[in-house]
């Protein structure tokens, strides 16, 4: 059983509490019922390092929805086309227009997300209340709560900047028994995100005795991806300077890669060198919320005993990811977009049962697609090698492959997960927020943008040079490589800053895949229309049913601001988004 910083279960008496405390509406605003218990009962420093657990235990976003998860499986990575909604078109019905880029304002999905995200915001509000009435707290107790405190307000905020880009803002200063239903919704808060990572990264420690907490240099690499998302190029650059030179993780470990990429998500080494920050998970603690429950629909279908969870095939990687880790002679991505050509497609089974004859792909082949994709015929972890449409609920709907990240080893059945729901799916695994991959590749595009070619070819070669390790290799039983891995290292110097930018956004496709951050990436780089219709026009050549007749058009950058908030608000206080 995993034991560091498990908020979840602490959360699970102490949110009962924040809810007596703090009742929710059905909106995204939090008011005292009558009789609850009063500020000066919490205002202690017990209680307020309780209330600050409460504020960490929304980054699963339990109670809501999973499309709420933070790992945003479906806003993320369904949206930005590397994942296909699996299973068949009748189960979890309600993912069906979100991935056609049909989403409508009335989606209980996103009126979910909503609440989620704002549940974490006035949990932490109540927190940053909390601590300026206690006595007790000494001043250095008192920086290092606040410091985590607005560290969580950061991302809360920074989600619902990236999936809605208009809400209304509210911190701490505002009384939520008067006149907060007035707060009106608006695009212009990145000021006040920048200001609550900047308070962490000046304010926290180094390193805590529990590793799940927030850390300096955690806020300093959100703060950094703030900078990012805004193209503040030379604020993000210097600032990335110091996380790469300096940072390291909460428990005390230098940044750095994890030396095999597959053991970035393996259960058994969370909290590891590449983890900047994450949501933190166990098992066996009297509850499966305490898991990676997010995760749960997302195994492969139907397995029984030979593979994980046993359910639920919600999470399919696409033909156009997959084809997207072919390589050239040299080892190198094909980057003019050729890989999704019939002569560069990869072999698959498509809509063929698994007994019938299959010969794999062998071309050249980037070996993180064998730790991001399960396909037939390649080992899937230590279980079974996949085999194909056994482990697919409906190939004409959802295609050919499995989600391989974030699942358990069967070494780690009954260890490292908790079998007392419905599903043997619930597993332990931490979900990384931020990794420190990720920092470089933030890094190598704000170097590229600022003109330093030759750095940012740096350090996107460093990603590359820890997928080229061959003992990290997907193998078959006989200790040969799974498929004809081929990949090498940006060996010749970036001149052209276009064609270095294109680099480095295709490395995060790859390095990054199934992680919930393409979306975002491309509609902060301008391209979501370009590269989303090229996507839809491939895939429903093949998934017809799924994707015929789907377009992503202008204005669907963003979720629309939910129906029910706009009703309870009033629309002249909620504004819709354009295009819906």
């Amino acid at each position: 059983m995993k034991t560091d910083f498990n908020w979840r279960k602490v959360s699970l008496s102490l949110t009962a509490m924040l809810l007596f405390t703090f009742a929710c509406k059905d909106n995204f605003l939090e008011v005292p019922p009558t009789g609850s218990l009063g500020n000066a009962q919490l205002a202690t420093k017990a209680g307020v390092e309780g209330a600050l657990i409460g504020a960490y235990s929304m980054l699963n976003s339990k109670g809501y929805t999973q499309v709420a998860a933070p790992n945003n499986w479906v806003f993320g990575s369904i949206l930005g086309g590397e994942a296909n909604k699996g299973t068949d078109p009748g189960d979890f019905s309600s993912i069906n227009p979100i991935q056609r880029y049909e989403t409508e304002p009335t989606s209980g999905d996103v009126n979910g997300t909503w609440l989620a995200k704002y549940e974490g915001i006035s949990r932490c509000n109540a927190v940053l209340r909390l601590a300026a009435q206690a006595t007790d707290i000494s001043a250095a107790d008192l920086k290092r709560i606040q410091g985590e405190t607005r560290f969580l307000r950061g991302h809360y905020y920074f989600e619902l900047k990236k999936i809605f880009n208009s809400v209304p803002y509210i911190d701490e200063t505002v009384d939520y028994g008067t006149g907060i239903e007035a707060v009106p919704n608006s695009p212009n808060f990145w000021d006040k995100i920048e200001a609550d990572f900047k308070f962490a990264y000046d304010n926290l420690p180094e390193t805590h005795s529990q590793a799940g907490r927030a850390n300096k240099w955690a806020a300093g690499s959100y703060l950094g991806k703030a900078y990012l998302f805004q193209k503040k190029w030379n604020d993000a650059k210097a600032i990335f300077d110091a996380v790469i030179a300096n940072g390291k993780t909460t428990n005390g470990k230098k940044y750095g890669l994890v030396a095999n990429y597959a053991q970035i998500f393996n259960a058994a080494n969370d909290n590891h060198e590449e983890s900047v920050f994450a949501v933190q998970s166990s098992n066996n603690s009297g509850s499966v919320n305490n898991s990676n429950h997010f995760d749960v629909l997302n195994y492969p279908y139907n397995t029984g005993t030979d593979g994980p969870g046993n359910c639920c095939g919600f999470f399919q990687p696409s033909f156009e990811l997959a084809n997207s880790f072919r390589t050239d002679a040299n080892g190198l991505p094909l980057l003019d977009g050729s890989y999704n050509s019939a002569a560069n497609a990869l072999k698959h089974d498509y809509n063929i049962e698994s007994s019938a004859p299959f010969t794999p792909d062998a071309g050249n082949l980037d070996p993180r697609l064998d730790h991001s994709v399960g396909r037939r015929s390649i080992p899937y972890l230590d279980w079974i090698a996949h085999p194909g449409k056994n482990w697919i609920r409906s190939q004409a709907y959802a295609g050919p492959y499995s989600n391989k990240k974030y699942v358990y080893y069967k070494t780690q059945e009954n260890t490292l997960t908790d079998g007392s729901g419905w599903t043997r799916g619930y597993a332990t695994m931490n979900y990384t927020i931020i990794r420190f991959a990720d920092v470089l590749l933030m890094a190598a595009e704000a170097e590229a943008e600022g003109g330093s070619l030759e750095k940012a070819r740096e350090y996107v070669n460093l990603v590359r040079a820890r997928a080229a390790n061959p003992a990290s290799w997907v193998k078959k039983p006989d200790g040969s490589n799974a498929a004809n891995y081929v990949i090498g290292l940006y060996n010749t110097p970036w001149t052209d800053k276009a064609a270095a930018l294109n680099a480095i956004r295709f490395e995060r496709k790859l390095e990054l895949s199934g992680e919930g951050h393409r979306f975002f990436d491309l509609v902060r780089w301008g391209i979501a229309k370009t590269e989303l219709n090229k996507y839809l026009a491939n895939e429903a050549v093949l998934l017809v049913t799924m994707f015929g007749g789907a377009t992503f058009r202008d204005g669907r950058e963003f979720l629309p601001i939910p129906q029910t908030q706009i009703d309870i608000q009033g629309s002249d206080v909620l504004t819709q988004n354009p295009s819906y």
